[in-house]
């Protein structure tokens, strides 16, 4: 009998190979290559045929919405588009350390029902001692320490709990296979057999999973194919917020967002993140201005702050936190042609309070107005908000969601506004005055100052 030769297959698109690469020539991922014998071929001899599967109409269905799970956290509820839905497969990634542990354990008492938690990681004494640290106390909560896929199985069969959480799905073994705990086939095996048993026992599961050296869910990106929604949670370690972001929900929109403060007893939730963003915002002082940008459907308000100094040595430096430093030489360009503010010889300093990273032009005008604001030692007139994208000609240029914007600004006091040329007054509570250069907007501040 002639042995069959073996092929390589891509555990991403599934492409075969005659022999090992490092990159998968189909899809273009690295290590994702592993070695597999291909099928034999015998000659002479027909298949047999399966019978055909039953198929279903939908215009005879009666689709009802999915009953969805509240896990007593708004926040998490929002960014899930109302809460759990039974049966489905959630993916929550983030960088270590950053609360990803601490949400599922403040879900499984938020929850309360039967939950059933899985850790290959952890044991129970560990475990318990971070819910005692947190203040919790979940008595419905059945912990598991296995890493064996057919045991973890076998008890979500005999439990049915109302969720399963598997911490994490990188620990999960299946002796069946060849390869090492943690690889991309064992990876990918133990998401696709639990959610063959997730959508059979209509039992939801929050799978979490560690990232990679890019930030990407590792796998690379099996895992975000096969489940449902998948959940990053992003912030910086030395701040103490938190956003909850969904990259992808079958289930409702990937939009939303959800915002926690990292406490010593786990996370809080922020349901007006704008006026706790700004309550420490010094008043009286040049450099600072209030911009309002979009984190998924919500409108936040941020203090931008500038400082502009004469540079001592060398050339002017350009720094950032929290704002791209390409974006703002390309802003102290217009403001130097355009504007005819004397920053040739100036060092800028730009920091996003709060650690937040902005990444929309939205706030150009802001951060424009921050920066000349400083130069001048002149401080923003108070209760005063920027709206805005600013081109290369100097023009302000509207943005999407203005609606949204304003309403968020009124709704924390701002009584006047700077935004583009083409928003009307409206019903608006705050005076919106239309700019239509960076010129034009430091004019209308000098008016508002004298």
């Amino acid at each position: 009998m002639k042995v069959p030769q073996a092929i390589f297959t891509c555990t991403n698109c599934d492409a075969q190979s005659p022999k090992w690469q490092g990159r998968c020539n189909q899809c273009g991922q690295w290590g994702t290559i592993v070695e597999g014998a291909a099928p034999a071929i015998t000659k002479g001899k027909r298949t047999a045929v399966s019978k055909p599967g039953t198929t279903v109409k939908f215009g005879d269905l009666n689709a009802a919405p999915a009953a969805r799970v509240s896990t007593g956290i708004a926040e998490f509820d929002r960014t899930l588009g109302g809460g759990i839905v039974p049966g489905s497969i959630m993916l929550l990634g983030g960088e270590p350390g950053i609360g990803k542990s601490t949400l599922a354990l403040q879900v499984t008492a938020g929850l309360g029902k039967d939950v059933l938690y899985v850790s290959g990681e952890e044991s129970a004494a560990q475990v318990k001692l971070r819910y005692d640290r947190l203040g919790i106390r979940a008595p419905l909560v059945h912990f598991l320490a296995e890493t064996d896929v057919p045991t973890v199985l076998a008890t979500i069969e005999a439990t049915k709990p109302a969720l399963v959480i598997v911490d994490s799905i990188q620990t999960l073994f299946d002796p069946t296979l060849p390869s090492e705990a943690g690889s991309i086939v064992q990876v990918r095996v133990a998401t696709v057999q639990l959610m063959a048993v997730a959508k059979h026992l209509h039992v939801p599961m929050l799978l979490i999973g560690h990232v990679t050296k890019d930030g990407s869910i590792a796998g690379p990106r099996v895992l975000e194919h096969l489940v449902d929604c998948v959940l990053t949670m992003e912030g910086d370690p030395h701040h103490a917020y938190r956003i909850l972001r969904a990259t992808k929900n079958r289930f409702g929109a990937t939009d939303e967002v959800g915002v926690f403060d990292m406490v010593e007893k786990g996370l809080v939730e922020v349901p007006n993140p704008s006026e706790r963003f700004l309550a420490e915002r010094p008043a009286n002082v040049s450099g600072s201005a209030v911009v309002p940008f979009l984190e998924g459907t919500r409108a936040f308000l941020l203090d931008v702050q500038a400082l502009v100094s004469p540079t001592v040595f060398g050339y002017p430096q350009r720094l950032s936190s929290g704002f791209d430093s390409k974006r703002l030489q390309l802003l102290i360009a217009v403001l130097t042609k355009r504007a005819g503010l004397a920053l040739g010889n100036q060092d800028v300093h730009l920091n996003v309070v709060g650690g937040f990273h902005i990444g929309e032009p939205a706030v150009d005008l802001g951060v424009c107005m921050a920066v000349a604001s400083s130069l001048k030692d002149v401080p923003v007139p108070d209760r005063t908000a920027f709206i805005g994208e600013v081109g290369l000609g100097g023009e302000v240029r509207s943005v999407s969601y203005i609606d949204r914007r304003i309403s968020e600004c009124v709704k924390l006091g701002f009584t006047t506004i700077l935004v583009p040329p083409n928003v009307h007054q409206g019903k608006s509570k705050a005076t919106l005055v239309p700019v239509r250069n960076v010129t034009e907007a430091l004019q209308a501040l000098s008016r508002a100052k004298k």
